[in-house]
């Protein structure tokens, strides 16, 4: 064969191999839902009791701009989830907002909210939220905020649909006036903050906002579905915008950027990756996986030390949700991945039967792993 018959040969299988790898289709998701994996066909064979969404989001890097393609599944803003603690990211990231305008606070400033006994920083409560999802941190940091604070901010970046109304897992949940702060300014000097006083909710018109055949109200059963229409509404779209703003904040127009110092973002995105061994917190309990659904959810295995997850995760009423950054430096592999189901089978709400461990937390798991096995073969 002479040489240049070879070169033609060569840059036309080149050629070929190229435009197959251009015409493969690039939508991961499909494939990933596509599994015969029982994790994911339990779901897939049963949509409408498990009224699942998901969102993948494919990153693509090119000199110094980053392409984001987002694959959904079901996704609809109008269908009603409870975004339970995913909320919480809002609650941490508004905070961080409101001590870099504040000239006389820090992330290390010592206070406590009026009527708790806890004396805290606004550092350690954030590292809570994402470590352990912790509710009482969340709650001290929402009365710092006030909910009209967090929608009009929200708001003025150009983040929506999206309404908060309430904190979490607290007899207070809905009361509009929020409870003053005991700053320590330093040894000497203690600071209080105002209370602020918020518009009640207004109920939501969504669809699928009233659920199941039934509830306990104070451990009584009331035979009608459950009405979530003046609960926090954080549906899935929102939720993949929030983590892309705070991951790739240069991808944003400054007035749509969260605004964060860079000594805010580093430590932000620290506590979203930061496993609760890291922190303090009892392994026995709180494994690598407890907040981490995607990928380790199902199992107590160690997440290996080039994978990071940055993420917020949330679990009640039968719905489980996690919302994820996942990258792998040793593999070059990064995506996003957000997913919601919901797990009531008996139709009945707050009875605490619901099927997270042998239904919520495998199908997650399971399509994170399935998502990152795709990542990886794509690469080879």
């Amino acid at each position: 064969m002479g040489r240049r018959l070879f070169l033609f040969i060569l840059t036309i299988s080149t050629l070929l191999v190229s435009c197959a790898a251009r015409t493969e289709d690039p939508d991961l998701l499909k494939k990933a839902l596509a599994s015969s994996n029982p994790k994911i066909r339990t779901v897939m064979d049963s949509l409408d009791q498990y009224e699942l969404q998901v969102r993948y989001t494919r990153i693509d890097r090119y000199r110094d701009s980053i392409i984001f393609t987002d694959y959904d599944f079901q996704v609809n803003d109008s269908n009603y989830f409870y975004p339970a603690s995913t909320v919480k990211i809002l609650t941490a990231i508004l905070s961080l907002e409101k001590l870099n305008e504040t000239d006389s606070l820090d992330l290390y400033a010592q206070f406590y909210v009026e009527g708790d006994s806890l004396e805290t920083t606004f550092a350690n409560e954030i590292s809570k939220i994402f470590a352990v999802s912790d509710n009482g941190a969340n709650n001290r940091l929402f009365e710092f905020l006030g909910q009209d604070r967090i929608n009009q901010r929200l708001t003025d970046k150009g983040i929506a649909p999206v309404r908060i109304s309430h904190r979490l897992s607290t007899e207070n949940a809905y009361e509009v006036t929020t409870r003053p702060l005991i700053i320590y300014l330093n040894d000497s000097t203690i600071s209080w903050s105002k209370p602020s006083i918020n518009k009640p909710a207004v109920p939501l018109a969504l669809n699928r906002i009233k659920k199941g055949t039934a509830h306990y109200e104070e451990n009584t059963l009331i035979n009608e579905p459950f009405d979530f229409s003046l609960k926090n509404y954080y549906p899935l779209s929102t939720q993949n915008e929030v983590l892309k703003r705070i991951i790739f904040p240069e991808q944003f127009p400054k007035n749509q950027q969260f605004n964060l110092s860079p000594e805010q973002h580093h430590f932000l995105l620290k506590a979203m990756y930061e496993l609760p061994k890291n922190i303090g917190y009892d392994t026995r309990e709180y494994y690598d996986g407890y907040c981490k659904f995607f990928m380790f959810g199902d199992t107590r295995d160690t997440i290996p030390e080039y994978l990071k997850i940055y993420n917020k995760v949330g679990n009640a009423y039968g719905t489980i949700t996690d919302c994820a950054y996942i990258t792998d430096h040793k593999n070059k592999v990064e995506f996003m991945l957000t997913a919601t189901l919901l797990v009531n089978r008996n139709g009945v709400f707050n009875d605490n039967n619901y099927e997270y461990e042998n239904i919520g937390l495998p199908f997650l798991a399971q399509l994170g792993r399935e998502i990152y096995d795709l990542e990886i073969a794509k690469k080879q």
